[in-house]
Protein backbone atom coordinates (compact mmCIF):
# COMPACT_ATOMS: atom_id res chain seq x y z
CA UNK A 1 0.00 0.00 0.00
CA UNK A 2 1.66 3.38 -1.03
CA UNK A 3 0.15 5.58 1.69
CA UNK A 4 2.34 8.78 1.06
CA UNK A 5 0.61 8.78 -2.44
CA UNK A 6 -3.31 8.30 -0.47
CA UNK A 7 -2.00 11.02 1.68
CA UNK A 8 -1.32 13.25 -1.10
CA UNK A 9 -3.80 12.55 -3.65
CA UNK A 10 -6.06 12.87 -0.32
CA UNK A 11 -4.80 16.34 0.31
CA UNK A 12 -4.96 17.86 -3.40
CA UNK A 13 -8.81 16.78 -3.01
CA UNK A 14 -9.45 18.10 0.38
CA UNK A 15 -7.78 21.72 -1.09
CA UNK A 16 -10.10 21.13 -4.26
CA UNK A 17 -12.93 20.44 -2.45
CA UNK A 18 -12.21 23.48 0.33
CA UNK A 19 -12.41 26.27 -2.80
CA UNK A 20 -16.28 24.93 -3.45
CA UNK A 21 -17.11 26.78 0.14
CA UNK A 22 -16.68 29.94 -1.85
CA UNK A 23 -19.52 29.68 -4.06
CA UNK A 24 -21.93 29.47 -1.21
CA UNK A 25 -19.79 32.57 1.12
CA UNK A 26 -20.58 34.51 -2.47
CA UNK A 27 -24.16 33.48 -2.34
CA UNK A 28 -24.22 34.87 1.46
CA UNK A 29 -22.95 37.98 0.58
CA UNK A 30 -25.13 38.80 -2.46
CA UNK A 31 -28.30 38.02 -0.42
CA UNK A 32 -26.59 39.38 2.67
CA UNK A 33 -28.16 36.46 4.75
CA UNK A 34 -25.71 36.56 7.63
CA UNK A 35 -24.37 33.24 7.04
CA UNK A 36 -20.85 33.93 5.51
CA UNK A 37 -18.89 33.33 8.95
CA UNK A 38 -19.27 29.41 8.48
CA UNK A 39 -18.27 28.74 4.70
CA UNK A 40 -15.41 31.11 6.15
CA UNK A 41 -13.83 28.72 8.45
CA UNK A 42 -14.81 25.74 6.81
CA UNK A 43 -13.27 27.27 3.79
CA UNK A 44 -10.19 27.73 5.93
CA UNK A 45 -9.93 23.91 8.28
CA UNK A 46 -10.56 22.38 4.63
CA UNK A 47 -7.24 24.34 2.98
CA UNK A 48 -5.13 23.83 5.93
CA UNK A 49 -6.00 19.99 6.38
CA UNK A 50 -5.43 19.85 2.47
CA UNK A 51 -1.85 21.38 2.51
CA UNK A 52 -1.18 19.86 5.94
CA UNK A 53 -1.83 16.20 3.91
CA UNK A 54 0.11 17.11 0.55
CA UNK A 55 3.09 19.14 2.03
CA UNK A 56 4.93 15.93 3.42
CA UNK A 57 4.01 13.50 0.60
CA UNK A 58 4.10 15.76 -2.43
CA UNK A 59 7.55 14.29 -4.00
CA UNK A 60 6.14 10.90 -3.75
CA UNK A 61 5.72 9.48 -7.32
CA UNK A 62 4.33 6.04 -7.18
CA UNK A 63 1.76 5.09 -8.88
CA UNK A 64 -1.60 4.18 -7.53
CA UNK A 65 -2.50 0.49 -7.50
CA UNK A 66 -6.56 -0.89 -7.60
CA UNK A 67 -6.00 -1.51 -3.66
CA UNK A 68 -4.63 2.01 -3.11
CA UNK A 69 -7.24 3.28 -5.58
CA UNK A 70 -10.30 1.80 -3.53
CA UNK A 71 -8.64 3.27 -0.23
CA UNK A 72 -8.65 6.47 -1.65
CA UNK A 73 -12.15 6.69 -2.56
CA UNK A 74 -13.52 5.87 0.39
CA UNK A 75 -11.20 7.84 2.70
CA UNK A 76 -12.44 11.20 0.25
CA UNK A 77 -15.59 10.00 0.75
CA UNK A 78 -15.87 9.49 3.94
CA UNK A 79 -13.55 13.02 5.10
CA UNK A 80 -15.12 14.64 2.81
CA UNK A 81 -18.47 14.20 4.28
CA UNK A 82 -16.74 15.18 7.27
CA UNK A 83 -15.29 18.65 6.13
CA UNK A 84 -18.44 19.00 4.21
CA UNK A 85 -20.48 19.11 7.80
CA UNK A 86 -18.47 21.95 9.18
CA UNK A 87 -21.07 24.94 7.58
CA UNK A 88 -23.98 23.29 9.32
CA UNK A 89 -22.18 23.08 12.69
CA UNK A 90 -20.20 26.43 12.20
CA UNK A 91 -24.28 28.12 11.39
CA UNK A 92 -26.07 30.01 14.11
CA UNK A 93 -29.59 29.99 11.69
CA UNK A 94 -29.57 25.75 13.25
CA UNK A 95 -28.15 24.10 15.72
CA UNK A 96 -27.14 20.93 14.71
CA UNK A 97 -25.53 18.44 16.33
CA UNK A 98 -21.95 16.30 14.99
CA UNK A 99 -24.23 13.56 14.22
CA UNK A 100 -27.32 15.63 12.32
CA UNK A 101 -24.31 17.60 10.69
CA UNK A 102 -22.14 14.57 8.85
CA UNK A 103 -26.04 13.03 8.22
CA UNK A 104 -26.81 15.92 5.65
CA UNK A 105 -23.60 16.39 3.94
CA UNK A 106 -23.33 12.57 4.09
CA UNK A 107 -26.46 12.58 2.78
CA UNK A 108 -26.03 15.33 0.50
CA UNK A 109 -22.98 13.94 -1.12
CA UNK A 110 -24.24 10.37 -2.04
CA UNK A 111 -27.55 12.23 -3.56
CA UNK A 112 -29.35 9.86 -0.80
CA UNK A 113 -31.77 13.41 -0.57
CA UNK A 114 -32.38 12.28 3.25
CA UNK A 115 -32.85 15.65 5.62
CA UNK A 116 -32.54 16.23 8.85
CA UNK A 117 -33.21 20.01 8.36
CA UNK A 118 -37.07 21.54 8.89
CA UNK A 119 -38.15 25.18 8.36
CA UNK A 120 -36.24 25.11 5.17
CA UNK A 121 -38.36 28.36 3.59
CA UNK A 122 -36.88 30.42 6.52
CA UNK A 123 -33.10 28.87 6.00
CA UNK A 124 -30.56 31.35 4.66
CA UNK A 125 -29.88 31.43 0.61
CA UNK A 126 -26.59 30.14 1.24
CA UNK A 127 -27.13 27.10 3.19
CA UNK A 128 -30.13 26.11 0.63
CA UNK A 129 -27.15 26.76 -1.86
CA UNK A 130 -24.73 24.77 -0.29
CA UNK A 131 -26.88 21.45 0.36
CA UNK A 132 -27.91 21.51 -3.35
CA UNK A 133 -23.99 22.12 -5.06
CA UNK A 134 -23.12 19.16 -2.34
CA UNK A 135 -25.59 16.93 -4.36
CA UNK A 136 -24.27 18.47 -7.13
CA UNK A 137 -20.67 17.84 -6.74
CA UNK A 138 -21.39 14.16 -5.56
CA UNK A 139 -23.65 13.32 -8.29
CA UNK A 140 -20.94 12.75 -10.91
CA UNK A 141 -18.40 12.37 -8.52
CA UNK A 142 -16.02 14.99 -7.35
CA UNK A 143 -13.02 11.98 -7.68
CA UNK A 144 -13.62 11.73 -11.24
CA UNK A 145 -13.81 15.48 -11.64
CA UNK A 146 -10.17 15.13 -9.72
CA UNK A 147 -9.28 12.27 -11.85
CA UNK A 148 -9.00 14.98 -14.88
CA UNK A 149 -6.27 16.70 -13.50
CA UNK A 150 -4.57 13.83 -11.86
CA UNK A 151 -1.65 14.55 -14.90
CA UNK A 152 -0.46 17.64 -13.94
CA UNK A 153 0.02 16.00 -10.47
CA UNK A 154 2.24 12.80 -12.46
CA UNK A 155 -0.58 10.71 -10.78
CA UNK A 156 -2.31 7.70 -13.03
CA UNK A 157 -6.02 8.57 -12.32
CA UNK A 158 -7.41 5.05 -13.77
CA UNK A 159 -7.44 3.21 -10.53
CA UNK A 160 -9.62 5.90 -8.79
CA UNK A 161 -12.12 5.91 -11.84
CA UNK A 162 -12.61 2.43 -11.65
CA UNK A 163 -13.55 2.39 -7.71
CA UNK A 164 -15.43 5.30 -8.24
CA UNK A 165 -17.88 5.28 -11.46
CA UNK A 166 -21.07 3.58 -10.63
CA UNK A 167 -21.82 0.37 -12.30
CA UNK A 168 -21.08 -2.86 -13.48
CA UNK A 169 -19.69 -2.22 -16.87
CA UNK A 170 -16.37 -0.12 -15.42
CA UNK A 171 -14.23 -0.92 -18.18
CA UNK A 172 -15.75 0.84 -20.88
CA UNK A 173 -14.38 4.11 -21.22
CA UNK A 174 -15.77 6.91 -23.60
CA UNK A 175 -12.33 8.31 -24.91
CA UNK A 176 -8.96 6.57 -24.88
CA UNK A 177 -7.48 8.40 -22.89
CA UNK A 178 -8.81 8.28 -18.94
CA UNK A 179 -8.44 12.09 -18.59
CA UNK A 180 -10.30 12.57 -21.65
CA UNK A 181 -12.86 10.36 -20.46
CA UNK A 182 -13.20 11.97 -16.95
CA UNK A 183 -14.00 15.92 -18.83
CA UNK A 184 -16.04 14.27 -21.34
CA UNK A 185 -18.40 13.20 -18.31
CA UNK A 186 -18.08 16.55 -16.95
CA UNK A 187 -18.70 18.55 -20.11
CA UNK A 188 -21.80 16.37 -20.12
CA UNK A 189 -23.09 16.88 -16.70
CA UNK A 190 -22.31 20.70 -16.85
CA UNK A 191 -23.72 20.99 -19.84
CA UNK A 192 -27.22 18.97 -18.72
CA UNK A 193 -27.60 21.09 -15.79
CA UNK A 194 -26.99 24.45 -17.45
CA UNK A 195 -29.93 23.39 -19.88
CA UNK A 196 -31.69 21.72 -16.89
CA UNK A 197 -31.64 25.46 -15.17
CA UNK A 198 -32.93 27.37 -18.24
CA UNK A 199 -35.89 24.90 -18.37
CA UNK A 200 -36.87 25.75 -14.71
CA UNK A 201 -36.18 29.19 -15.33
CA UNK A 202 -38.49 29.02 -18.32
CA UNK A 203 -40.84 27.16 -15.98
CA UNK A 204 -41.84 29.74 -13.61
CA UNK A 205 -39.26 29.70 -10.82
CA UNK A 206 -36.29 32.12 -9.52
CA UNK A 207 -33.18 32.12 -11.06
CA UNK A 208 -31.88 31.01 -7.47
CA UNK A 209 -34.79 28.40 -7.09
CA UNK A 210 -34.15 27.15 -11.15
CA UNK A 211 -30.21 26.61 -10.46
CA UNK A 212 -30.60 25.06 -6.73
CA UNK A 213 -33.22 22.47 -8.05
CA UNK A 214 -31.35 21.85 -11.84
CA UNK A 215 -28.51 20.45 -9.49
CA UNK A 216 -30.38 18.23 -7.51
CA UNK A 217 -32.13 17.47 -10.48
CA UNK A 218 -29.34 16.28 -13.08
CA UNK A 219 -27.41 14.74 -9.80
CA UNK A 220 -30.87 12.98 -9.10
CA UNK A 221 -30.61 14.19 -5.24
CA UNK A 222 -33.76 15.10 -4.35
CA UNK A 223 -33.06 18.06 -1.87
CA UNK A 224 -35.11 20.86 -2.43
CA UNK A 225 -35.08 24.96 -1.29
CA UNK A 226 -38.51 24.23 0.64
CA UNK A 227 -40.26 22.23 2.58
CA UNK A 228 -43.05 21.09 0.07
CA UNK A 229 -40.02 20.04 -2.71
CA UNK A 230 -41.27 20.99 -5.95
CA UNK A 231 -44.90 21.08 -4.63
CA UNK A 232 -43.94 24.40 -3.43
CA UNK A 233 -44.43 25.71 -6.87
CA UNK A 234 -48.12 24.10 -7.78
CA UNK A 235 -47.18 23.99 -11.66
CA UNK A 236 -47.39 21.10 -14.00
CA UNK A 237 -44.72 22.95 -16.00
CA UNK A 238 -41.95 22.37 -13.51
CA UNK A 239 -42.86 19.03 -12.65
CA UNK A 240 -42.99 18.17 -16.42
CA UNK A 241 -39.11 19.62 -16.70
CA UNK A 242 -38.26 17.54 -13.88
CA UNK A 243 -39.44 14.56 -14.90
CA UNK A 244 -37.92 14.98 -18.46
CA UNK A 245 -34.38 15.44 -16.60
CA UNK A 246 -34.75 12.98 -14.44
CA UNK A 247 -35.19 10.62 -16.82
CA UNK A 248 -32.10 11.95 -18.94
CA UNK A 249 -29.94 11.79 -15.96
CA UNK A 250 -31.16 8.50 -15.09
CA UNK A 251 -29.71 6.82 -18.24
CA UNK A 252 -26.07 5.67 -18.57
CA UNK A 253 -23.68 8.99 -19.70
CA UNK A 254 -21.81 7.36 -22.30
CA UNK A 255 -25.20 7.54 -24.26
CA UNK A 256 -25.95 10.88 -23.94
CA UNK A 257 -21.90 11.34 -24.81
CA UNK A 258 -22.49 9.33 -28.02
CA UNK A 259 -25.49 11.11 -28.96
CA UNK A 260 -24.19 14.19 -28.77
CA UNK A 261 -21.19 12.99 -31.09
CA UNK A 262 -23.28 11.25 -33.66
CA UNK A 263 -26.38 14.10 -33.30
CA UNK A 264 -28.71 10.88 -32.77
CA UNK A 265 -30.88 10.06 -30.57
CA UNK A 266 -30.04 6.26 -31.96
CA UNK A 267 -27.71 5.22 -29.23
CA UNK A 268 -30.56 5.28 -26.51
CA UNK A 269 -32.94 3.57 -28.56
CA UNK A 270 -30.70 0.76 -29.45
CA UNK A 271 -29.70 0.52 -25.84
CA UNK A 272 -31.06 -2.10 -24.51
CA UNK A 273 -30.60 -1.95 -20.82
CA UNK A 274 -32.25 2.02 -21.13
CA UNK A 275 -35.29 0.11 -23.30
CA UNK A 276 -35.43 -2.11 -20.18
CA UNK A 277 -35.57 0.85 -18.03
CA UNK A 278 -38.45 2.28 -20.01
CA UNK A 279 -40.28 -0.30 -20.70
CA UNK A 280 -40.43 -1.19 -16.69
CA UNK A 281 -41.38 2.10 -16.09
CA UNK A 282 -44.09 2.09 -18.62
CA UNK A 283 -46.11 -1.22 -17.38
CA UNK A 284 -45.42 0.30 -13.55
CA UNK A 285 -46.93 3.64 -14.77
CA UNK A 286 -50.40 2.12 -15.94
CA UNK A 287 -50.35 -0.30 -12.69
CA UNK A 288 -49.81 3.62 -10.39
CA UNK A 289 -52.23 6.01 -12.19
CA UNK A 290 -55.41 3.23 -12.80
CA UNK A 291 -55.06 2.68 -8.88
CA UNK A 292 -54.84 5.98 -8.20
CA UNK A 293 -57.50 7.16 -10.96
CA UNK A 294 -59.86 4.34 -9.48
CA UNK A 295 -59.88 5.22 -5.96
CA UNK A 296 -60.90 8.89 -6.59
CA UNK A 297 -57.50 10.57 -4.63
CA UNK A 298 -57.23 13.64 -6.64
CA UNK A 299 -59.71 16.30 -7.79
CA UNK A 300 -59.44 15.10 -11.58
CA UNK A 301 -58.12 12.22 -13.79
CA UNK A 302 -55.28 14.04 -15.69
CA UNK A 303 -53.63 15.05 -12.12
CA UNK A 304 -53.77 11.80 -10.73
CA UNK A 305 -52.01 10.79 -13.51
CA UNK A 306 -49.35 13.58 -13.48
CA UNK A 307 -48.94 12.95 -9.95
CA UNK A 308 -48.57 9.45 -10.05
CA UNK A 309 -46.02 9.84 -12.99
CA UNK A 310 -44.47 12.07 -11.17
CA UNK A 311 -43.50 10.27 -7.86
CA UNK A 312 -42.93 7.01 -10.15
CA UNK A 313 -40.31 8.50 -11.58
CA UNK A 314 -38.96 9.90 -9.11
CA UNK A 315 -38.85 6.88 -6.62
CA UNK A 316 -37.98 4.84 -9.43
CA UNK A 317 -34.86 7.03 -10.74
CA UNK A 318 -33.84 7.27 -6.78
CA UNK A 319 -34.49 11.19 -7.02
CA UNK A 320 -36.68 11.79 -3.80
CA UNK A 321 -38.23 15.17 -5.47
CA UNK A 322 -42.03 15.22 -3.42
CA UNK A 323 -45.49 17.19 -4.74
CA UNK A 324 -48.51 17.39 -3.19
CA UNK A 325 -50.24 14.25 -1.36
CA UNK A 326 -46.82 12.60 -1.84
CA UNK A 327 -46.39 8.87 -2.46
CA UNK A 328 -45.70 7.82 1.00
CA UNK A 329 -49.46 9.13 1.78
CA UNK A 330 -51.10 6.90 -0.98
CA UNK A 331 -53.28 4.09 0.32
CA UNK A 332 -52.60 0.42 0.10
CA UNK A 333 -49.52 -1.27 -1.39
CA UNK A 334 -48.97 1.29 -4.08
CA UNK A 335 -45.81 3.11 -1.83
CA UNK A 336 -44.69 -0.31 -0.97
CA UNK A 337 -44.35 -0.90 -4.67
CA UNK A 338 -42.40 2.46 -5.20
CA UNK A 339 -39.90 1.65 -2.53
CA UNK A 340 -39.58 -1.59 -3.81
CA UNK A 341 -39.24 -0.12 -6.99
CA UNK A 342 -36.34 2.10 -6.13
CA UNK A 343 -33.90 -0.75 -5.51
CA UNK A 344 -33.61 -0.97 -9.39
CA UNK A 345 -32.49 2.51 -9.75
CA UNK A 346 -31.19 3.91 -13.03
CA UNK A 347 -28.80 2.82 -15.63
CA UNK A 348 -25.46 2.21 -14.85
CA UNK A 349 -23.18 4.88 -15.40
CA UNK A 350 -25.60 7.15 -14.51
CA UNK A 351 -26.19 9.46 -11.27
CA UNK A 352 -28.42 7.23 -9.81
CA UNK A 353 -28.87 4.89 -7.32
CA UNK A 354 -30.29 1.32 -6.66
CA UNK A 355 -28.81 -1.85 -7.85
CA UNK A 356 -29.07 -0.72 -11.62
CA UNK A 357 -30.94 -1.93 -14.61
CA UNK A 358 -28.14 -3.86 -16.50
CA UNK A 359 -28.29 -5.69 -13.28
CA UNK A 360 -32.14 -6.39 -12.65
CA UNK A 361 -31.78 -7.22 -16.52
CA UNK A 362 -28.82 -9.52 -16.14
CA UNK A 363 -30.94 -11.34 -13.40
CA UNK A 364 -33.86 -11.64 -15.41
CA UNK A 365 -32.19 -13.39 -18.07
CA UNK A 366 -30.71 -15.40 -15.61
CA UNK A 367 -33.76 -16.53 -14.33
CA UNK A 368 -35.55 -17.09 -17.42
CA UNK A 369 -32.17 -19.40 -18.81
CA UNK A 370 -32.54 -21.41 -15.48
CA UNK A 371 -36.15 -22.22 -16.46
CA UNK A 372 -35.86 -22.77 -19.87
CA UNK A 373 -32.66 -25.21 -19.03
CA UNK A 374 -35.15 -27.36 -16.52
CA UNK A 375 -36.92 -28.22 -19.75
CA UNK A 376 -33.87 -28.98 -21.35
CA UNK A 377 -30.86 -29.66 -19.52
CA UNK A 378 -28.67 -30.46 -22.38
CA UNK A 379 -29.11 -26.82 -24.29
CA UNK A 380 -26.09 -24.75 -24.31
CA UNK A 381 -27.56 -21.30 -23.22
CA UNK A 382 -26.11 -18.12 -23.41
CA UNK A 383 -27.23 -14.07 -21.73
CA UNK A 384 -26.67 -11.44 -24.26
CA UNK A 385 -26.96 -7.91 -23.73
CA UNK A 386 -26.88 -5.51 -26.83
CA UNK A 387 -25.81 -8.38 -28.99
CA UNK A 388 -23.18 -9.31 -27.07
CA UNK A 389 -22.76 -12.41 -24.86
CA UNK A 390 -22.35 -12.23 -21.18
CA UNK A 391 -19.52 -14.44 -19.79
CA UNK A 392 -20.31 -16.75 -16.88
CA UNK A 393 -17.71 -14.50 -14.71
CA UNK A 394 -19.81 -11.21 -15.17
CA UNK A 395 -23.20 -13.16 -14.13
CA UNK A 396 -21.70 -14.34 -11.13
CA UNK A 397 -20.57 -11.08 -10.39
CA UNK A 398 -23.84 -9.61 -10.44
CA UNK A 399 -25.25 -12.72 -8.82
CA UNK A 400 -22.64 -11.72 -5.75
CA UNK A 401 -23.54 -8.22 -5.90
CA UNK A 402 -27.53 -9.33 -5.90
CA UNK A 403 -27.35 -11.36 -2.77
CA UNK A 404 -25.26 -9.19 -0.90
CA UNK A 405 -27.53 -5.85 -1.44
CA UNK A 406 -30.27 -7.78 -0.38
CA UNK A 407 -28.43 -8.78 2.63
CA UNK A 408 -27.17 -5.59 3.53
CA UNK A 409 -30.55 -4.07 3.24
CA UNK A 410 -32.07 -6.70 5.81
CA UNK A 411 -29.43 -6.04 8.00
CA UNK A 412 -29.60 -2.24 8.01
CA UNK A 413 -33.24 -2.83 8.37
CA UNK A 414 -32.87 -5.33 11.02
CA UNK A 415 -30.21 -3.02 13.09
CA UNK A 416 -32.39 0.22 12.71
CA UNK A 417 -35.33 -2.23 14.17
CA UNK A 418 -32.91 -2.91 17.03
CA UNK A 419 -32.11 0.82 17.21
CA UNK A 420 -35.44 1.79 18.07
CA UNK A 421 -37.90 2.45 14.98
CA UNK A 422 -41.02 0.38 14.23
CA UNK A 423 -40.40 -1.91 11.55
CA UNK A 424 -41.92 0.25 9.03
CA UNK A 425 -39.92 3.48 9.63
CA UNK A 426 -36.82 0.95 9.57
CA UNK A 427 -36.88 -0.65 6.48
CA UNK A 428 -38.14 1.80 4.41
CA UNK A 429 -35.36 4.14 5.67
CA UNK A 430 -32.70 1.20 4.96
CA UNK A 431 -34.23 0.86 1.77
CA UNK A 432 -34.29 4.56 0.98
CA UNK A 433 -30.59 5.43 2.20
CA UNK A 434 -29.61 1.99 0.60
CA UNK A 435 -30.51 3.06 -2.72
CA UNK A 436 -30.07 6.47 -2.05
CA UNK A 437 -33.21 7.57 -2.57
CA UNK A 438 -33.98 9.82 0.70
CA UNK A 439 -37.75 9.66 1.40
CA UNK A 440 -39.50 6.24 3.05
CA UNK A 441 -42.30 5.80 5.14
CA UNK A 442 -44.04 6.35 8.06
CA UNK A 443 -41.50 8.24 10.52
CA UNK A 444 -39.01 9.09 7.73
CA UNK A 445 -41.93 10.10 5.27
CA UNK A 446 -41.06 13.72 5.39
CA UNK A 447 -37.46 14.04 6.93
CA UNK A 448 -35.11 11.82 9.39
CA UNK A 449 -35.28 15.05 12.25
CA UNK A 450 -36.99 13.00 14.43
CA UNK A 451 -34.70 9.14 14.39
CA UNK A 452 -32.02 8.84 17.47
CA UNK A 453 -28.70 9.23 16.87
CA UNK A 454 -27.92 5.25 16.40
CA UNK A 455 -30.29 4.92 13.75
CA UNK A 456 -28.65 7.99 12.05
CA UNK A 457 -25.22 6.82 12.01
CA UNK A 458 -26.22 3.22 10.33
CA UNK A 459 -28.37 5.17 7.47
CA UNK A 460 -24.63 7.49 6.98
CA UNK A 461 -23.42 4.09 6.61
CA UNK A 462 -26.06 2.80 4.58
CA UNK A 463 -25.80 5.72 2.07
CA UNK A 464 -22.32 5.21 1.83
CA UNK A 465 -22.57 1.57 1.18
CA UNK A 466 -25.12 1.96 -1.52
CA UNK A 467 -23.77 5.50 -3.11
CA UNK A 468 -19.85 2.82 -3.50
CA UNK A 469 -21.63 -0.04 -4.67
CA UNK A 470 -20.97 -2.22 -1.84
CA UNK A 471 -17.75 -3.87 -3.11
CA UNK A 472 -15.69 -0.83 -3.22
CA UNK A 473 -16.20 -0.19 0.38
CA UNK A 474 -17.01 -3.72 2.15
CA UNK A 475 -13.49 -4.54 0.00
CA UNK A 476 -11.94 -2.49 2.77
CA UNK A 477 -13.42 -5.02 5.97
CA UNK A 478 -11.43 -8.24 4.21
CA UNK A 479 -7.90 -9.12 5.35
CA UNK A 480 -7.21 -9.81 1.92
CA UNK A 481 -6.90 -5.93 0.90
CA UNK A 482 -4.55 -5.50 3.78
CA UNK A 483 -2.47 -8.27 2.98
CA UNK A 484 0.82 -6.96 1.06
Amino acid sequence: MHYKTVLKILGVLLIIFSVTHLTPLLVSLIYDDGNSFPFMVSFSVTLLTGLFLWAPARKSKRDLRYRDGFLVVVLFWTVLATFGALPFLFSSHHSLSVTDAFFESMSGLTTTGATILTDLDSLPHSTLYYRQQLQWLGGMGIVVLAVAIMPMLGIGGMQLYRAETPGPMKDSKLTPRITESAKALWYIYLGLTVLCIVCYWIAGMTLFDAICHAFSTVAIGGFSTHDASLGFFNSASVEIVAMVFMLIASANFSLHFLAWRNKSIMPYLRDSEYRFFLSALGVTAIIVVASLVSQDLYSTNSLAARQGLFHLISVVTTTGFTSTNGFAWWPGALPVLLILFSFMGGCAGSTAGGMKVMRIQMMYKQGSKEIVRLVHPNAILSIKTGGQVISDRVISTVTAFFSMYIFSFALTGFALSAAGLDWITAFSAAAACLNNLGPGLAEVANNYANINDTAKWILSFAMLLGRLELFTLLVLFTTTFWRD
